[in-house]
């Protein structure tokens, strides 16, 4: 029998049907929705064989929510960069970056909607002042893109679009090694250094 703090397993059929083996009853895609927001931890798993197929489950309630009339959350000009990073060099730490982003965001978001709570019936001039923390998540995004951009220079030898600078387009083609041995460290101390900065941010 599971813990009590045990996530909750869902298990998702052949024939598509998802069942909540903690209600044991069938459950849809929006009542998984439901459970996220109400911050109740699961897991979905195929039926058959037993595999976590959690991510793509999540997936494709993102799908579904973002082809609801008026709910769109995800701009085109992040989809269209998100699809550029797989398979680049930037993929690694994208994942990180997301999530330690949408934490700092958590945290705001809290604050914020205290704010809100004890702005009700309050005057015009105390409800203006509720502008501040808006500011403040406006201002952590900033900075998250900055630190975001300044990482991908550093990995990225070359601007967008493949071009070259034009000095280096004007030197000869040299010969360089394919790896140098402390690449792979320097990488990995850049990668700390950004966490460390998240961190501090958040």
């Amino acid at each position: 029998m599971a813990a009590k703090d045990d996530p909750i397993i869902i298990k998702k059929y052949a024939n598509r049907r998802l069942y909540n083996t903690g209600t044991s009853t069938y459950v849809t895609l929006e009542d998984l929705a439901e459970m996220v927001k109400k911050g109740e931890d699961f897991t979905v798993q195929d039926a058959k064989t037993g595999d976590d197929i959690t991510h793509p489950v999540l997936t494709q309630i993102i799908f579904e929510l973002e082809n609801k009339d008026g709910q769109n959350m995800l701009p085109i000009p992040f989809l269209r960069q998100l699809i550029a990073y797989y398979g680049d060099q930037m993929q690694m730490i994208v994942p990180s970056f997301l999530e330690q982003s949408m934490l700092a965001f958590s945290k705001e978001q809290e604050r914020f909607r205290e704010q809100m709570k004890g702005a009700i019936g309050k005057s015009p001039l105390d409800i203006m002042k509720i502008t501040t923390p808006i500011k403040a998540l406006e201002e952590q995004t900033r900075r998250n893109m900055e630190m975001f951009q300044n990482a991908m220079r550093l990995f990225t030898p070359f601007p967008p679009g493949g071009a070259a600078p034009a000095a280096a387009q004007a030197e000869p083609a040299r010969k360089e090694p394919a790896d140098k041995p402390d690449d792979l460290q320097e990488l990995k101390e850049q990668i700390a250094a950004m966490q460390r900065k998240l961190d501090t941010m958040s």
